[in-house]
């Protein structure tokens, strides 16, 4: 499981497009977003450069990352 720190999230319309942007690499991920926190859990095969590649293609920054 990864944990990343994804600045500019604020609506529902962030979670959204952050979790659509993680399950375009495993459509089988567990995504759990922590709007008040800027948190987003991963958990997925996928390559944590991967992850967070996707997320800030769907242009939202990943500040920090790491895995839990």
């Amino acid at each position: 499981m990864y944990e990343l720190q994804v600045e500019e999230m604020s609506c529902g319309h962030c979670v959204k497009a952050v979790t659509e942007s993680v399950q375009a690499l495993d459509r089988d991920a567990k995504v759990d977003v922590d709007l008040a926190s800027k948190k987003v859990r991963v958990a997925t095969r996928a390559d944590l450069k991967a992850v967070s590649a996707a997320i800030v293609e769907a242009g939202y920054p990943v500040t920090a990352s790491s895995t839990v």
